[in-house]
């Protein structure tokens, strides 16, 4: 027979799990959830400074539909020119190929109602997408922050990740200097984005820049990058790429050092060149912190703000600014429901993007 205190024992060793993860659920829910359920009332109201203090209307989708059909649509969507019959040849290949992706998933017999769901889903966004930046990048059509962003996100990811597979697989080497250059790399991780952003202004100045000389050599002393919207996106992505790729270089070099070494070896041995044994051994081994490393950095790509607010402002006009600075400028002009409504429409793009990359990635390393 269990004495009182056996039985108290038992009751808090079955209670000890919860009262210990009550403080972080807690907070997370005082921290996260709580802002994200207001900032998502405020999205569907105006709110207005009034004498002595505020005031705050309900008007239901309004700041979404200004963004995307109303007076906002310029800044959020962009302003649309007209397919050539070139980019419909290349939108209709994009159908061709959702299509058949479809009939694969369902050829397979193992559909279900979410699998379906979340495929046509990711099949009308990624459509839409593409059509709107086809629609947008042309000579006729000027991109707005959801393809600036994207275009950001995209060719800053994929140069950040392949640049710092390339340097994680030369310092895994057995080179002279090797834990130098494994130093020197990291350094950019440890600066400041807002240092990075004003050592880059000064870097690409063609004027007054400590590489100014070369750029006058050249015949580009002449040329304001910071006047061209192409260059001031590119400028910005390079600036992005000298910050993270450290952090890409950093975590792919571990994952290398512990790929199985018996493996690499038995393949030196049986004659396997360099392509195959990355191919068929180190490519499989590093896969999943690969999928984790891309995700991570694609979530935190789409909340890109420093650079393009210190780099140029947005400019030039609103050609170089993202939806995180977007959101913040409309903040800065008190427009709090509007700059509610672009932060969750980034969060939904967001998150998208990283289901899909999630669900295509988990396949992958499946089949691997």
């Amino acid at each position: 027979m269990k004495t009182g205190f056996a039985t108290f024992t038992e009751w808090a060793d079955q209670k000890a799990p919860a009262v210990f993860i009550l403080p972080a659920i807690m907070i997370i829910l005082i921290l996260a959830i709580f802002p994200l359920i207001i900032s998502l009332y405020l999205s569907l109201s105006r709110f207005k400074f009034v004498k002595g203090g505020f005031s705050l209307k309900f008007i239901g989708w309004l700041n979404y539909k200004k963004l995307l059909f109303g007076s906002q649509q310029f800044h959020f969507l962009g302003t649309f020119g007209k397919l050539s019959p070139t980019e419909m040849v290349l939108l209709g290949l994009l159908v061709v190929l959702l299509l058949w992706w479809l009939m694969q998933y369902f050829r397979q017999g193992l559909a279900t109602i979410m699998g379906t769901l979340g495929r046509l889903i990711f099949t009308a966004g990624l459509f839409s997408l593409a059509w709107l930046v086809l629609l947008t990048i042309n000579q006729k059509g000027i991109p707005g922050t959801l393809v600036v962003t994207l275009f950001y996100v995209c060719f800053g990811v994929l140069i950040q990740y392949l640049l710092g597979l390339g340097l994680a697989i030369l310092c895994a080497q057995r080179i002279a200097g090797r834990n130098f250059f494994r130093l020197v790399f990291f350094f950019p991780l440890m600066v400041t984005p807002v240092g990075i952003a004003y050592t880059f202004r000064m870097l690409v100045d063609t004027t007054k820049g400590p590489f100014a000389p070369i750029w006058m050599y050249f015949g580009w002393g002449a040329i304001p990058w910071v006047k061209d919207p192409w260059a001031a996106r590119w400028v910005i992505v390079l600036g992005d790429c000298w910050q993270w790729i450290p952090f890409m270089f950093i975590v792919l070099l571990a994952a290398l050092e512990n790929q199985p070494r018996d493996q690499v070896e038995a393949a030196i041995v049986d004659g396997a060149s360099r392509w195959q044994i990355f191919r068929d051994i180190t490519w499989p081994a590093i896969l999943p912190v690969s999928i984790t490393l891309i995700l991570i950095r694609l979530i935190e790509a789409f909340k890109i703000i420093d650079l393009p607010n210190v780099l140029t402002n947005g400019g030039p006009g609103i050609a170089s600014e993202s939806l995180t600075l977007h959101s913040f400028m409309a903040w800065r002009s008190l427009d709090l429901g509007g700059s509610a409504a672009v932060a969750y429409m980034l969060l939904f793009v967001a998150v998208l993007f990283a289901m899909s990359f999630v669900n295509f990635a988990s396949q992958r390393v499946k089949t691997a």
